[in-house]
């Protein structure tokens, strides 16, 4: 019998275990049950993520997807409040809410993929968040793009320091002003609109609003998606 091919999610959860068990030790502690793996919790928190679901409703799928159980190592399924328990504990980068969730977004252009994502709970000027990304990722930058909230000579000496290459339009104070502007590559800053064509794309596949109620929690939703979003971009 011809061998069934592999879906997009199995494909997914070959990779996502892969990088997991790369990122992470198997266990906690050596004090922990050693029932399931630290890999394992990741991922099923990412397919819960990118199918958009519930605990319950992960685990129910699960029951008939072999092929992923078998990929994870799984001959049992843990129960929604243990893959609770492993949300809460699980450590993310950065994060960002106001009100509703909202991100600055670091995208690599050439593929679409997310670097790096900085939130925060206050209302920051958006000249007060590149710094810290250009500092986080400056092996990854070659050209920042960034549009008139981005303009600030802090930013363009930070980024010039790492050797990153600022392309930011200048905001129209006196014609110097304009006639820079008017210097800018159009076809390499026009990529900058790709970081929303990113946030579209997160709205649209993993949902526009996040399950979580407390708001840590939603921070690390959001951050799980934008990591999931690499890892599709990738196969």
């Amino acid at each position: 019998m011809k061998a069934l091919p592999k879906s997009q999610i199995l494909r997914f959860t070959e990779k996502a275990i892969h990088l997991a068990r790369r990122a992470v030790s198997r266990y906690s502690s050596k004090f922990s049950e050693h029932r399931y793996t630290l890999p394992q919790h990741v991922v099923l928190l990412c397919l819960k993520v990118r199918k958009n679901t519930t605990y319950r409703g992960l685990l129910d799928e699960l029951i008939e997807m072999p092929r992923i159980r078998r990929v994870l190592g799984l001959t049992e399924l843990p129960t929604p409040s243990t893959l609770c328990k492993a949300f809460n504990r699980l450590e993310m980068a950065v994060w960002r809410v106001i009100l509703t969730l909202s991100a600055t977004l670091l995208v690599d252009t050439r593929v679409n993929a997310i670097l790096d994502i900085h939130v925060t709970t206050t209302r920051k000027h958006d000249s007060q968040i590149a710094p810290s990304l250009i500092k986080r990722n400056p092996e990854n930058i070659d050209i920042l793009l960034g549009d008139k909230g981005y303009d600030d000579q802090k930013i363009r000496r930070l980024a010039r320091q790492h050797e990153v290459r600022p392309l930011i339009k200048h905001r129209e104070f006196t014609s110097r002003h304009k006639a820079w502007n008017a210097r800018l590559d159009a076809d390499l800053y026009g990529q900058r609109s790709q970081s929303e064509a990113v946030n579209s794309t997160l709205k649209r596949k993993y949902g526009a609003f996040v399950w979580s109620r407390r708001w840590w929690k939603q921070f690390r939703e959001l951050t799980i998606a934008c990591l999931i979003h690499t890892v599709d971009r990738s196969l």
